[in-house]
C-alpha cells in the first residue's frame, strides 16, 4: 500500500487566474528561479571585495554603483574612502603580476573587464567607458576576497549584521 503524501502548494497571486497558460507558468518558472537565487544569496556568507576606481569616484558615480537603486544586490558591511599609497596599490595587485589578465572576476555583478563586453544591469555595462578606465575592480575568487579585505580593512572595520526586512522576505 502506497502512502499519499500531502504537500501544501504554494499560494499564486489571483492575478493568474486570469492569465493564460503560456504566460502563468512563464511566471512560475521565473518566480522559482528568483526564489532559488534568493536563497543561496542568503545559504552563502562569501564575502567579495569591490574597489570604486579613481575614474568612477571622480566622475561621481558611487552613489549609483552602491546605492539602492544599483542593479546589484548584495550587503554593504564596510565603506572607506581612501588615497592608497603606491606600496598598498603593489602589494593589492601582487598577485596579478604574473597574469596576463584575470578571468573568473565576478562578472555577474561587475560586467566584464571590457566596458564593450559587459552586460546592461552589470556596473561596468552602465557607468564605464573603457578597459583602462572600467570603474571598479573585484575579487576574482573567495580566497583573493578574503587576502584583499583584509588589506584594504582593519578587524572590527567589516561588520556582521542580518539586514532588518530579511525576516519579512524570507521565512528560513
Amino acid at each position: 500500500m502506497a502512502e499519499e503524501t500531502t504537500s501544501t502548494p504554494t499560494q499564486e497571486p489571483p492575478i493568474y487566474k486570469h492569465l493564460n497558460p503560456k504566460t502563468a507558468a512563464l511566471l512560475r518558472q521565473t518566480n522559482k528561479a528568483r526564489a532559488e537565487q534568493e536563497k543561496a544569496a542568503i545559504m552563502s556568507n562569501e564575502q567579495t571585495f569591490i574597489a570604486i576606481k579613481p575614474d568612477g569616484v571622480q566622475r561621481g558615480l558611487i552613489g549609483e554603483i552602491i546605492g539602492p537603486n544599483s542593479s546589484c544586490s548584495y550587503k554593504l558591511v564596510a565603506l572607506k574612502l581612501v588615497t592608497p599609497s603606491k606600496e598598498h596599490l603593489e602589494k593589492h595587485y601582487e598577485d596579478l603580476s604574473q597574469k596576463p589578465f584575470y578571468k573568473g572576476l565576478v562578472t555577474s555583478l561587475l560586467g566584464a573587464t571590457n566596458p564593450l563586453d559587459s552586460a546592461p544591469g552589470t556596473i561596468r555595462g552602465d557607468f564605464a567607458i573603457d578597459v583602462g578606465r572600467n570603474v571598479c575592480h573585484g575579487s576574482d575568487a573567495v580566497e583573493s576576497a578574503k587576502k584583499e579585505i583584509a588589506l584594504w580593512f582593519k578587524e572590527g572595520e567589516v561588520l556582521e549584521y542580518k539586514q532588518v526586512q530579511h525576516d519579512w522576505i524570507y521565512e528560513k
